[in-house]
C-alpha cells in the first residue's frame, strides 16, 4: 500500500465527510440542548441561528463542493459508470450512499428554509437529516476497497 494523489483525494473526502457528518453530530448531540438547558428563548434563538448560518456557511461553500469534486473524482478513477449502479456490490451499495446523500442535503436545505418560520416541523426533519447522513456512513464504510 502507498500514499499516493488518490490516497489524498480520499482524505479530503473523508475529512469533509467527518465535518459534515460531525457537524450535524455536535450541534444536535452538545451544543443544542446546552443552549436549550441554558438560555431563555430569547437569547437561544439568535444564537442558535448565528451558529446554525454558520454552519451552513461552512457546509454550503467548503464541505459540499469537496464531498461533490472528491467523490466524482473517486468514483471515475474507480470506472464507476451510470450502468454500474445496476450491479451486485460496489455498484448497488454506491447508488445506495448517493440516493441517502441526495437526501441528507435536501432535509438539511428543507430544515434551514424551516428552521426560524416552523421550528416544529423543522426538528423532525434535521433528525431525519442527520439519520441519513449516519447511513451514509454505514454504506460508505462498506464501499472502501
Amino acid at each position: 500500500m502507498s500514499v499516493n494523489g488518490w490516497s489524498l483525494v480520499r482524505f479530503v473526502h473523508v475529512v469533509a465527510a467527518m465535518g459534515w457528518v460531525g457537524g450535524q453530530l455536535l450541534l444536535s448531540t452538545v451544543v443544542l440542548p446546552v443552549l436549550r438547558a441554558e438560555l431563555e428563548p430569547a437569547e437561544r434563538g439568535p444564537l442558535v441561528r448565528l451558529t446554525a448560518r454558520r454552519f451552513a456557511l461552512v457546509a454550503n461553500v467548503v464541505l459540499l463542493p469537496a464531498l461533490l469534486a472528491t467523490g466524482i473524482a473517486l468514483a471515475w478513477h474507480r470506472g464507476v459508470t451510470l450502468g454500474s449502479f445496476d450491479d451486485p456490490g460496489y455498484g448497488r451499495l454506491l447508488g445506495i450512499k448517493l440516493v441517502l446523500v441526495a437526501a441528507s442535503v435536501v432535509l438539511a436545505a428543507v430544515h434551514g428554509s424551516l428552521a426560524t418560520a416552523r421550528p416544529r416541523l423543522a426538528r423532525p426533519l434535521a433528525l431525519a437529516g442527520l439519520g441519513s447522513s449516519l447511513a451514509i456512513v454505514v454504506f460508505a464504510t462498506a464501499l472502501v476497497p
